[in-house]
């Protein structure tokens, strides 16, 4: 393992400022800074040996999670409810592309003296996203999944799990014509939960037909060019891969003159703290949030010990409310 009088030899500077740099020090240059750190990672040198001030990030893109309706409210106080009494301090950071452009991950948390990270909200697009195949920094990535890098988890709910207890539920209420409608499948958790009920379809012996399927970005276009299509094709049950969509959902079938659930059941994912609150209130598949920021936690320290967890599932709950009911006797 690489030492601090390795980098200074490499570079031809001393320890002292190898030290500094790593260390932040605002007297040595920018430049040379920057060289220092990406010397320092090339090198493998590990930031285990700076613990004393012992600091874990969270990463947070596109997520909010300051006040405890927030989805990532209870996620990131999970992850502190296990890490602080551990004897780290934990610091949430709002990332943005351009950030991650202008400077690698493994530099970004040698610069800011991150033991390891807790990434949440990214999307396959983002430039870290890549960095994560080769990281040496030890990251745990909730609802993403990097091959091949021991130094990666995954963490997050069983999706496959989830989407069988929705559909068996369903299918239970007598529905045999089941649509689902998602978000954009440029994230690996709507590609994951999109692949999954086509299998939960087939476990239940049920037709796994994509013209009842639609997915887009914008929730309007799923509503405006997608719902109407399932509708006409008589599906009886709509799952959504997420609770905005299917709230959305529930009110346009409301504003078509659709009662739910006796005309049209329909379901969510997540369980969003909005979800029992919604007009009726919203069957869905619960994401235990606390646990899932501890679990996050629990993946952390043991990638940061050597221990090459891969991926970490939580069990899916069902809860059951008022927008699923019995299939109408009639098709439309």
């Amino acid at each position: 393992m690489a030492t601090i009088q390795d980098i200074a030899d490499k570079l031809g500077v001393s320890k002292g400022t190898v030290s500094k740099a790593l260390n932040g020090a605002s007297d040595v240059s920018e430049t040379l800074q920057k060289t220092i750190l990406e010397t320092a990672v090339e090198m493998g040198y590990s930031i285990r040996r700076r613990r004393e001030q012992k600091k874990l990030c969270v990463l947070t893109e596109n997520l909010e999670y300051s006040e405890p309706l927030h989805f990532g409210y209870e996620i990131i106080l999970g992850f502190r409810q296990m890490a602080e009494p551990a004897g780290y301090g934990v610091e949430i950071v709002d990332t943005t592309e351009q950030l991650q452009k202008s400077i690698p991950y493994d530099i970004f948390m040698m610069k800011h003296n991150y033991a390891g990270a807790f990434v949440l909200g990214f999307s396959l697009n983002d430039p870290w996203m890549r960095d994560f195949e080769t990281a040496r920094t030890p990251a745990v990535l909730y609802d993403n999944y990097i091959m091949t890098n021991p130094r990666m988890a995954y963490v997050g709910i069983d999706n496959n799990e989830g989407m069988e207890l929705a559909v068996s539920h369903l299918k239970s209420l007598g529905h045999r014509k089941i649509g689902y409608l998602s978000g954009a499948l440029g994230s690996h958790i709507m590609q994951v939960r999109h692949t999954a009920f086509f299998h939960a379809m087939r476990q239940n012996g049920l037709k796994a037909d994509p013209a009842l399927t639609g997915s887009s970005y914008y929730i309007t276009q799923c509503l405006e060019k997608h719902l109407p299509q399932l509708l006409k094709q008589g599906a009886t049950a709509i799952v959504c891969s997420h609770d905005l969509l299917a709230n959305a959902v529930m009110v346009q079938c409301q504003q078509l003159g659709l009662r739910v659930p006796s005309d049209i059941s329909i379901t969510g994912f997540d369980d969003l703290p909005m979800s029992a609150y919604t007009s009726p209130p919203l069957t869905t598949v619960r994401q235990e949030r606390t646990q899932l920021g501890k679990s996050g936690y629990y993946a952390l320290d043991s990638l940061m010990n050597g221990v090459a967890i891969g991926t970490l599932l939580l069990h899916a709950r069902l809860m059951e409310r008022g927008s699923s009911g019995q299939a109408p006797k009639l098709s439309r």
